[in-house]
C-alpha cells in the first residue's frame, strides 16, 4: 500500500504553483489580507488564534481514520494552487537544514510570515529535508505529522505558529535520533558581567519555559547591565536551540515570533522596539484604522504575536549559537511558595526538566489559560518516549559538571486561594537576580524542605519580600509543601523508565 502521507504529498507538489517568490513579493500578494500598522508593517488576523494541539497527531502507522483523511487531501489539492517557499533552519555547517513549506494562494500571509522567520535557502537548495503542507481552508483542524518523511499536514489552521513549530517539531526529532542530542524549547544568550572579585566571566545561558511565562522577555532583555564596566548581554535565541553532549547549543532561527500582550518599553524595551520596527509583522493585534497600534487591547485575542527583526534588536550579533552553556534556568509562574529563585542539583535540575511547571497560555488552550500545567521540558513538541528525553537531559549535565541550574519564578509569592494574590516577583526582579546569579554574588542557603539552594541575598533585589513567614504560619506553609510535593511526585512516577535519581530529587 502506497504511504499516505507520501501520495498527498506527491499530489501537492504537481498542482499549479507560485514558485520562488522574494519576500516582498509575498507581501504584495497578501496585501488584500493586511492592515498596515502606523509604522509602516504588516499586520493580519486570523481565524485560528492558537496552536491545535489537541487536533495534532504523531503518525508513525497511520491508522484508516488519517488515511481516509490524507486520501481526501491528495484530491483536494489536485484542484488547488500553491505558494512554495524554501527557507533554511541553523546557520551552522552539519546541521543546516531545508524546509519547504507548500500553502493555499490564498493564504500567501502565512508564506510571508513563515519565511520572515527562517534564513534564505542560498544556492544550491535542491531536495527538501522537511516538508510541511498547509491547507487553512479545510473543513476539520486537524494536524497530521509524520516523524518517518518529516512531513506535517496542517489542516484547518491559519496560524503561523502553526507553521513555526512544524518545522522546530522535526528539527528536535531529527537532532535527538540523528545526532544524539537534544532539541530544547529554550532562549539562549551571553552574560558577561563582573564577577564578585571583578572579574568579567562569560555565561551562555538557556532559559526554559512555556509561552507567557517570560521566557522570550528575559532572554530578549538587556538586565540593566553596565556597559561602562564592560558588561554585555548577546541575545542567540529566543524559541528552540539544539544542544549537544558537549554543552554547545546551535540556534535554530534568523528571526523572533513574540508575544505582544502587554509589550510596552520600560520592562521590554528591546522587544518593544523590534515590534514597532516598519519591517516586523503583526498577527492578531489590535489595529485600529488608522493604523494605530494597541498591544494593551485583547479583545481579538491575549495571544497577539509579532515577527521581529532579530538583527533590528540591540545586544545581538551576526551568531545565534552558544559555543557552551553555562547556566540553564527553568522558568515557571507560580503564586504560593516557589521562590524567586532556586539553585538545583543536577538530579534536581532534571526533575524540573521532567516537571516542566507553568500555567496554560493563550497560546496553548485559550479556554484554560491561567490554570496550573506540566509539559515535560517546557516542550509540547516533544516527539518519542517523555522519559527518553529527561534521562538525556541528566548525562549532559554529568558530562558537563560546569553547568549550573536554576528554578526561576516569574509569578506571584505569597498567595492564598480565593482571598490575596501575593506579592508580584517583576521582570526587574527576575532579569536582575539572573545577573547575579551569572556574575556568582548570590548568598545561598539550603532549604530544608526542598533540598534545592534559595537566595538569601542578592544584589538590588530586597528578597524580604518573599519571606514565607510574611505569608503563611508554618503550619500553612508546611501544607503547601506537602501537597505540592506529593503532585510532583505523582506526576514523575508516570514516566516509568525515568532513571531512579530524578524521581528521588524531589
Amino acid at each position: 500500500m502506497a504511504d499516505p502521507f507520501l501520495n498527498a504529498l506527491k499530489e501537492v507538489k504537481k498542482s499549479a504553483q507560485i514558485l520562488g517568490k522574494t519576500l516582498k513579493e509575498l507581501r504584495t500578494l497578501a496585501k488584500t489580507d493586511e492592515k498596515t500598522t502606523e509604522y509602516g508593517s504588516a499586520s493580519y488576523t486570523t481565524a485560528i488564534r492558537s496552536r491545535s494541539a489537541k487536533f495534532t497527531d504523531i503518525v508513525f502507522d497511520p491508522d484508516p481514520q488519517q488515511i481516509e483523511t490524507l486520501g481526501k487531501v491528495a484530491s483536494y489539492v489536485k484542484t488547488r494552487r500553491f505558494v512554495v517557499v524554501d527557507r533554511m533552519m541553523c546557520m551552522k555547517r552539519g546541521y543546516r537544514t531545508k524546509i519547504r513549506l507548500y500553502v493555499s494562494d490564498r493564504y500567501a500571509r502565512l508564506a510571508y510570515m513563515w519565511g520572515t522567520m527562517l534564513f534564505a535557502p542560498g544556492k544550491g537548495f535542491t531536495k527538501p529535508d522537511f516538508n510541511i503542507v498547509d491547507v487553512p481552508e479545510w473543513p476539520e483542524r486537524k494536524i497530521l505529522v509524520d516523524p518517518k518523511s518529516f512531513t506535517t499536514f496542517i489542516l484547518g489552521s491559519d496560524y503561523c505558529g502553526e507553521i513555526k513549530k512544524a518545522g522546530l517539531r522535526m528539527m528536535m526529532y531529527a537532532h535527538k535520533t540523528k545526532r544524539g542530542g537534544l532539541g530544547l524549547h529554550a532562549g539562549s544568550k551571553i552574560l558577561r558581567v563582573r564577577g564578585a572579585g571583578g572579574k568579567l566571566v562569560e555565561k551562555g545561558m538557556l532559559l526554559f519555559g512555556l509561552s507567557a511565562t517570560g521566557k522570550t522577555t528575559l532572554t530578549c532583555h538587556h538586565h540593566w547591565l553596565d556597559e561602562k564596566e564592560g558588561e554585555l548581554v548577546r541575545i542567540r535565541q529566543d524559541d528552540v536551540v539544539m544542544l549537544n553532549k558537549d554543552s554547545s547549543a546551535i540556534g535554530t532561527e534568523d528571526n523572533f515570533y513574540i508575544k505582544t500582550d502587554g509589550l510596552e518599553p520600560d520592562s521590554q524595551p528591546l522587544l518593544y522596539k523590534g515590534a514597532i520596527s516598519p519591517n516586523a509583522i503583526l498577527e492578531n493585534v489590535k489595529v485600529g484604522a488608522d493604523g494605530k497600534v494597541d498591544f494593551f487591547d485583547s479583545s481579538i485575542t491575549s495571544n497577539g504575536r509579532g515577527i521581529v527583526i532579530r538583527k533590528e534588536l540591540d545586544f545581538t550579533d551576526k551568531s545565534i549559537d552558544l559555543d557552551r552553556v553555562d547556566m540553564v534556568v527553568f522558568i515557571t509562574r507560580r503564586k504560593t511558595i516557589v521562590p524567586p529563585i532556586a539553585r538545583l542539583t543536577r538530579e534536581q535540575a532534571a526533575a524540573f526538566f521532567m516537571l516542566g511547571e507553568s500555567v496554560e497560555s493563550s497560546a496553548g488552550d485559550p479556554t484554560q489559560a491561567g490554570k496550573p500545567l506540566r509539559v515535560v521540558g517546557t516542550n509540547p513538541f516533544i516527539i518519542g518516549p517523555y522519559e527518553e528525553e529527561g534521562n538525556r537531559f541528566l548525562k549532559i549535565l554529568e558530562r558537563n559538571p560546569h553547568i549550573e541550574c536554576f528554578l526561576l519564578d516569574t509569578g506571584r509569592y505569597g498567595a492564598h486561594p480565593g482571598s490575596d494574590e501575593g506579592v508580584k516577583i517583576t521582570v526587574y526582579d527576575s532579569a536582575r537576580l539572573l545577573a547575579d546569579a551569572a556574575r556568582g554574588t548570590i548568598r545561598w542557603r539550603k532549604d530544608p524542605d526542598w533540598g534545592y539552594e534559595v537566595a538569601d541575598w542578592a544584589g538590588d533585589v530586597d528578597l524580604r519580600h518573599f519571606d514565607p513567614a510574611k505569608f503563611y504560619s508554618k503550619e500553612e506553609y508546611a501544607r503547601l509543601t506537602r501537597e505540592l510535593k506529593e503532585e510532583r511526585r505523582a506526576f514523575l512516577a508516570q514516566f516509568k523508565g525515568l532513571d531512579k535519581r530524578i524521581v528521588d530529587a524531589i
